[in-house]
């Protein structure tokens, strides 16, 4: 741990608690200006770790977060906010952190010691070969995330791991290596800073870039969202009147046809399709919006032709 470069003292932070509250702030604030420059250099790794993990969905995979203390509260805060932002069944993306939901709100740090734990967690969600395991470690020593990784690899999943400390032992284990090497923490050793923001980065790629990959995101906009409240009910109408270009009104009488379906009401609009083909083409295309305008395109011109 101590040639850990997270773990070493920062020279720039030195007296610290000497300083203002406005000198504390333009410490914190430089220190957090480097994240995003050490997220940058990782991007080829992170590309590759996205494509790992599209072809995983598509043959039926899972990508699983695996964590412990501020990473595993990283991890989880992604799984769980990936069905309310892009449609998907909550087991599509799914977060193990070690000491269990009471991890999630009270330090449990003896939890991350066992390498047992750690695979056995995994064992117990029933990893398939399908699967991309992504072991989430600051230091990239802990035992717990070390244990679900070789487990994983044992299995024939895809194993990334995300990381500060280059040749650490996790970046042993893991296929895919993403190492944002952020330094020395402002407060020696509190990896919930640079460490923690360069992790909830990470993670927002991976999960963000891969819904965009398979459809998820229309253009720009999050159209699997699910509208189950007045506030994203107008975030959909909006949304739909956008990419339509129809009046408020036409897009809330779509949108209840759809059944408060956006991407079939987004069909419907685009493509003059009644709810039910709508639904139909969303079916053969796997939800992807794009492809299912597309095909009714297709289908159009196919008919004039044979016309």
């Amino acid at each position: 741990m101590k040639s850990a470069k997270t773990e070493q003292r920062n020279p720039r932070s030195r007296g610290l608690d000497r300083k203002s509250t406005l000198e504390i702030l333009r410490v914190l604030n430089g220190e957090d200006a480097r994240v995003a420059r050490a997220v940058r250099r990782e991007l080829p790794k992170i590309a590759k770790a996205i494509d790992a993990i599209v072809n995983a969905y598509r043959r039926g995979g899972r990508l699983i977060y695996v964590g412990a203390g501020t990473s595993g509260r990283q991890a989880v805060l992604d799984a769980a906010e990936c069905p309310p932002t892009f449609g998907t069944p909550h087991k599509m993306v799914q977060a193990i952190i070690a000491g269990g939901e009471r991890a999630m709100r009270f330090a449990s740090e003896d939890a991350e010691d066992s390498v047992e734990n750690g695979a056995r967690d995994l064992r117990r969600m029933k990893l398939s070969r399908h699967d991309v395991v992504v072991g989430v470690s600051a230091s990239g020593t802990t035992p717990f995330i070390l244990g679900a990784l070789r487990f994983a690899r044992e299995r024939g999943a895809t194993t990334i791991c995300v990381t500060s400390n280059p040749g650490s032992p996790i970046t042993h284990v893991a296929q895919i290596k993403i190492v944002p090497d952020t330094g020395p923490e402002a407060v020696s050793g509190s990896t919930r800073l640079k460490a923690g923001t360069a992790q909830k980065m990470v993670l927002n790629m991976l999960s963000t870039a891969s819904m965009v990959r398979i459809g998820r995101v229309y253009d720009n906009w999050m159209i699997h969202m699910a509208l189950t409240n007045g506030k994203l009910r107008r975030r959909g109408a909006q949304i739909l009147q956008e990419i339509s270009g129809a009046g408020a009104s036409a897009a809330e009488h779509a949108l209840r046809q759809a059944g408060h379906d956006l991407p079939a009401a987004i069909v419907m609009l685009e493509t003059n399709a009644r709810a039910g083909d709508a639904r139909r083409l969303l079916e053969q295309t796997g939800g992807n919006v794009r492809r299912a305008i597309e095909l009714a395109a297709n289908s159009k011109t196919q008919h004039k032709n044979r016309g």
